[in-house]
């Protein structure tokens, strides 16, 4: 009866406030995986920011006239990654993030917000360049998102938060991933590149003072794109311009769908890196919806920004990797 009791409860709430779950948004985990390797030896570090602001509310892929409902999530993610030769390497990726949830309704406004240390992932990664001729580069990775994150934060009157709200997943998820690059025959400073990210999500046992359980829907991720490079007052710039497709199927609750959950998009990302030395470089991206297709009513994507910094060190011979590149 307690079972079916929160379920209840979850639907309704999601009803009634079109509740935007981490289907739309949350930690990007998928979205800042695979530093290059630079070779063995090569240590690369990497610091970004992500905003994501999410104020279009969906019927569908109808937008509704509606905005009095605001979701917004700042990301500090830290990358860490080691070749252990050129074809073998590793890249973790650390999160810290600050969720924020507003309803206007009525001349009210509730405000609800987290922070905390987000999920984690660990990625191994295999390296095959010119497998499909010269200046090809394949990449495959397979890994494991753990739950560093709490799950369990309270609100002011002492009530758990949804799982949308959390900074942690409580689940332990499995990740594939893959990349493809080729280098243009007729200019070579450019290149055609694609991935593909694949979340395998797992249950958290301990949804809401061990009363249920949760599971985020598994997530299927794709970017297909075009960069250039060109020189400007003596720094490299690597301008591109990617597309994005992203599937987030249903969450569940006690081996149940949750309504309003799930959904597809299709966004456009164009990105600037600049190389300001051999092995410094910066870049930003700016990703904005083209289509979204959510199931039920939910808040889905109006424009996210990045910019992050990534640098590498050579730690077989103490010094910096003159072989950086975006």
């Amino acid at each position: 009866m307690r079972t079916v009791l929160v379920l209840l409860f979850t639907c309704l709430f999601c009803q009634q406030l079109a509740s935007q779950t981490c289907c739309s948004g949350g930690v990007p985990l998928s979205n800042n995986l695979g530093l290059p390797n630079e070779g063995k030896g090569v240590f690369s570090i990497g610091f970004n920011y992500d905003y994501n602001n999410l104020n279009t509310l969906n019927a569908g892929s109808t937008k509704l006239d509606d905005s009095s409902r605001q979701r917004i999530t700042n990301s500090i993610l830290f990358n860490l990654g080691y070749a252990f030769t050129d074809k073998l390497a590793v890249e973790t990726l650390f999160t810290w993030v600050n969720q924020s949830r507003t309803i206007s309704q009525f001349g009210n406004e509730n405000f609800t917000e987290t922070s905390g240390i987000g999920d984690a992932v660990l990625l191994l990664k295999y390296s095959m360049p010119d497998l499909f001729g010269n200046g090809t580069l394949v990449n495959i990775g397979a890994g494991t998102k753990a739950p560093l994150g709490r799950s369990d934060l309270v609100s002011d009157q002492g009530i758990q938060l949804t799982a949308d709200l959390q900074p942690g997943s409580g689940a332990w998820d499995g990740v594939g991933w893959s990349s493809v690059s080729k280098r243009l025959n007729f200019r070579p400073s450019a290149s055609l590149s694609g991935s593909f990210t694949y979340r395998f999500t797992g249950v958290n046992s301990s949804y809401l003072n061990n009363s249920s359980t949760y599971e985020f829907g598994d997530e299927l991720q794709t970017n297909f794109g075009y960069t250039d490079q060109f020189l400007l007052f003596n720094t490299i710039f690597n301008p591109g311009l990617i597309f994005k497709y992203r599937k987030a199927y249903a969450d569940k609750t006690d081996d149940q769908d949750i309504p309003n959950t799930g959904g597809e998009w299709v966004f456009f990302r164009p990105e600037l890196a600049v190389q300001l030395s051999p092995n410094l470089g910066i870049n930003s991206r700016l990703e904005l919806p083209l289509y979204s297709y959510v199931e039920g009513t939910q808040l889905t994507p109006t424009s996210r920004f990045s910019i992050g910094v990534y640098f590498n060190l050579n730690l077989r011979k103490n010094t910096i990797n003159p072989k950086y590149k975006l």
